[in-house]
């Protein structure tokens, strides 16, 4: 069978405050195996934040003092290829090398997906999907603004930190936008071809109707064209 992959992405800082409230409210990933080149991460590979069941109530602080959280570029992270570095063994490579190489592999898998949408962008997110998949949805995309974290409040120290934790899902999602609204603009002047050469196919089929039923007309009443009339039909 062909599997078509498309995933949606979000921007970084938004993406992580709300993976810090759901923590927050109780949510654990305990299991997800997290499997790489057939085995699971070591307990010293992949620590765990927080000692208990969950890690309910954590402060936006505990959260991201955690060095080893796996919110920080989950994006990047789950989109890469993580076998080409050795996956959860941060002793496999060095990490600038690391990060180089998992980020230019999540742009390189998520460019080569069949469809990627935006949260950011819902309508624009609908109109690829529906170009890319000849379909049509029912009802068109909203554009929700107001989240939850949306309706956190965070200083500009708090954002820095946060997108400095998030350094690689950054660039990755500008590189993400760009690609995506080059896509867009493309689908646009492409439909805009299409519907262009579709009226111009609908007048000359008009035009060739219209001297068809006139040669009808003209025969039935045994009146001869004209040359006159003939040039008249060439303007029209």
């Amino acid at each position: 069978r062909n599997f078509y992959y498309i995933t949606m992405l979000r921007d970084p800082v938004s993406r992580y405050l709300s993976e810090w409230k759901h923590v927050q409210r109780g949510a654990t990933w305990k299991t997800s195996l997290h499997m790489c080149d057939g085995r699971s991460p070591t307990p010293d590979e992949l620590p765990t934040c927080y000692i208990g069941d969950d890690w309910s109530g954590v402060s936006l602080q505990e959260f991201t003092d955690c060095g080893y959280n796996l919110a920080n570029n989950r994006q990047v992270r789950m989109l890469a290829d993580l076998s080409l570095v050795g996956c959860y063994n941060l002793t496999f490579m060095n990490e600038s090398e690391r990060n180089m190489i998992l980020l230019q592999s999540a742009k390189s898998n998520l460019k080569n997906m069949a469809f990627f949408g935006l949260t950011e962008f819902q309508r624009k997110t609908q109109y690829l999907f529906e170009r890319t998949f000849n379909l049509k949805f029912i009802s068109p995309f909203t554009q929700f603004n107001v989240t939850r974290a949306a309706n956190v409040d965070i200083d500009e120290g708090a954002r820095k930190r946060i997108e400095a934790l998030n350094f690689l899902d950054m660039q990755l999602y500008e590189y993400a936008k760009d690609l995506f609204l080059q896509r867009f603009q493309y689908s646009k002047q492409e439909e805009h071809q299409k519907n262009r050469q579709k009226r111009r196919e609908e007048r000359r089929l008009l035009r060739e109707q219209r001297v068809h039923q006139w040669q009808k007309e003209a025969a039935a009443a045994e009146i001869p064209v004209t040359e006159d009339y003939n040039s008249q039909v060439e303007r029209w």
